[in-house]
């Protein structure tokens, strides 16, 4: 309630009541009406153009978001690195286990086959970050799917190599020459360019720069089948039978250590680096045969190398450069 005011009246010589008129009233209010609105306007303006001005929730929910982007973006990594790893136990896995034992390599659409059927994500859907949070479960069901089916691939590798023990012995699985005795990692399989034509040219094995007189070693039991230079561009050479159609070839040798009819064990020396034959250097050319065919010896030397070595010299044959042979 208002207090009422009086003003003294020298004409009556009394108090008398002041009277507001009412469209004084109505203008007062009328002004602080306009002037709080106003106020309330600048205010607003002034809060949506700076940017830092947030409130404690505000800047609660921000470090909440920020703080989950950095986790989604750390998962992503290990994610990347879980299918970068299970990516090459399955290289390994088909290129070497299990051509080692002569079984079928796993269908490439059964490693990386998806969920058909019904949505597994439409719980997920309708948010904000509902594309994000799907494909990364998509990516994890299918790691999970995939690391199934190599968990299954590896039971059934275990049990052949029960059954193939001498397999395992006879087959070739080390490098030729030692890493101690190497200059470097000269040419792998595949197209390379010919020091001699220049042109390009498949090459079928493996060449090992070394010293002239650097021993040679067997790189599985077998049989010796040829020790000759009977063949053209090989010089004099030495190949291996180990059974179970593996066959190792290895050229351009300065000199023999074993004969035809021999047998040998994994890591005898049956000769020395050379430059016989059709060769620009002293080298060990190396190749391997199955079923009468040439395939990429880079996956037979389980039995000599770490997994830096083994890694260093994947890298090494993967170049493309030039022969020496």
């Amino acid at each position: 309630m208002s207090k009422v005011k009086y003003y003294y009246d020298s004409d009556t010589l009394s108090y008398r009541k002041i009277e507001q008129k009412k469209g004084r009233k109505l203008g007062i209010a009328a002004i602080g009406i306009l002037g709080a609105f106003l106020a309330g306007f600048i205010l607003l303006l002034i809060y949506l153009n700076i940017p830092q001005l947030e409130t404690p929730k505000e800047k609660a929910y921000k470090r909440e978001l920020e703080n989950m982007q950095l986790q989604y973006e750390l998962m992503s990594k290990r994610l990347e690195r879980d299918e970068s790893i299970l990516k090459e136990i399955a290289e390994r896995d088909d290129n070497i286990y299990r051509l080692y034992f002569g079984a079928q390599a796993i269908p490439e659409e059964l490693r990386n086959a998806g969920f058909g059927g019904v949505n597994r994500y439409k719980n997920l859907e309708g948010f904000d970050n509902s594309e994000m949070i799907i494909e990364s479960n998509k990516r994890i069901d299918k790691l999970t799917k995939q690391i199934v089916v190599q968990s299954k691939s590896l039971d059934e590798i275990a049990e052949l190599a029960e059954q193939k023990e001498e397999l395992l012995a006879t087959i070739p699985a080390i490098q030729p020459i030692q890493n101690s005795d190497l200059r470097r990692m000269a040419s792998g399989y595949g197209w390379r360019t010919d020091p001699f034509t220049k042109a390009r040219k498949f090459h079928y094995g493996m060449d090992f720069s070394a010293a002239t007189g650097t021993p040679v070693y067997a790189s599985g039991n077998g049989v010796v089948t040829r020790a000759d230079a009977n063949s053209s561009g090989y010089g004099n050479h030495v190949r291996i039978d180990h059974g179970f159609n593996y066959v190792s070839l290895y050229a351009h040798l300065s000199r023999y250590n074993v004969t035809k009819g021999q047998k040998v064990k994994r890591g005898d020396i049956i000769g020395f680096v050379g430059s016989t034959g059709r060769s620009v250097a002293p080298h060990l050319h190396y190749e391997i045969f199955k079923d009468g065919e040439r395939i990429n010896p880079r996956n037979f030397y389980y039995g000599s190398l770490t997994s830096e070595e083994f890694n260093e010299m994947l890298k090494a044959s993967n170049l493309i450069n030039e022969t020496l042979d």
